[in-house]
């Protein structure tokens, strides 16, 4: 008989965003992942990573859109969704997408109520700070968690003009800094940062309580975030500074299709042991 103390499954321990808190106050970094369907999901979950953000980069990476704003609600619960049942570890976050949320808090309250509903998610993030304020309150009175994003907001991209660095003006940096503690005390859980200077990220994450992800932001943040494809090397064209290329799939894909190719041409697959 086997001892039951062999057969007990391997116990998996929940990340919650009070494991983030606690993960802060500890000084110990979060790692964080875009992911956007359930095979990929599934090995991010398995490697143990923190937090999968279900990113509106989807409209880039996965429908080859030039930015994030055509992409909707319905699409993004549909990704959330894939993402969910993949993991069993990891605290799945979703974008709350472009026009789900501004300037109107009823309809901020019931785009996180679908993603919740629907797609089973754990929390939802938007962009903005005090523009935004309302639509997060009204939220979290739902009983949403709800992670902030400051910095470079890239549904905002027409009104910046450009993907270039955020608040390296004093005044700007100033107008972070207020905002991050205004999101904080409105109830955010998190605060992601992106695209701006690490000296100021810094500053951020000493001052507030609550954990900050950093993108392009130093290493002074609590934690960092980058788009799964291009950490992966599955992107080619997008090389900003503060991208670490993990693996370089773009090309070992195309030479493993391209020796499928060669082998179908040949006839040299199938062989007689790969048939019945």
């Amino acid at each position: 008989m086997a001892n039951s103390k062999e057969s007990k499954p391997k116990e998996i321990k929940k990340v919650t965003t009070h494991t983030l808190q606690q993960m802060k106050r500890a000084g110990k970094k979060i790692a964080m992942l875009t992911g956007y369907d359930f095979s990929l999901a599934r090995i991010l979950d398995d490697a143990a990573i923190d937090v999968i953000l279900v990113g509106d980069s989807a409209s880039n990476v996965m429908a080859g859109h030039e930015t994030t704003l055509p992409i909707t609600l319905d699409q993004m619960i549909y990704h959330a969704s894939s993402v969910v049942r993949a993991v069993k570890r990891a605290l799945v976050v979703v974008d709350l997408p472009f026009g789900s949320y501004q300037g109107n808090s009823k309809e901020a309250l019931n785009s996180a109520i679908r993603i919740m509903k629907e797609a089973g998610a754990h929390a939802v993030k938007l962009e903005g700070g005090r523009e935004v304020k309302e639509s997060i309150e009204r939220i979290l009175s739902a009983g949403v968690p709800v992670m902030g994003h400051l910095g470079l907001t890239p549904q905002s991209i027409y009104k910046f003009g450009t993907y270039i660095v955020r608040a390296k003006e004093k005044a700007e940096a100033q107008r972070l800094l207020e905002d991050a503690a205004i999101l904080e005390e409105a109830g955010c859980f998190s605060i992601v940062l992106e695209k701006i200077p690490a000296a100021l990220a810094k500053e951020v994450s000493e001052k507030i309580k609550i954990p900050t992800i950093g993108i392009g932001a130093g290493r002074h943040a609590d934690g960092q975030v980058l788009v799964l494809h291009d950490m992966l090397g599955i992107n080619k064209e997008f090389s900003p500074r503060f991208l670490r290329r993990y693996l370089n799939l773009y090309d070992d894909i195309k030479k493993a299709v391209g020796n499928y190719i060669a082998d179908v041409k040949s006839e040299d697959f199938p062989n007689e042991k790969e048939q019945y």
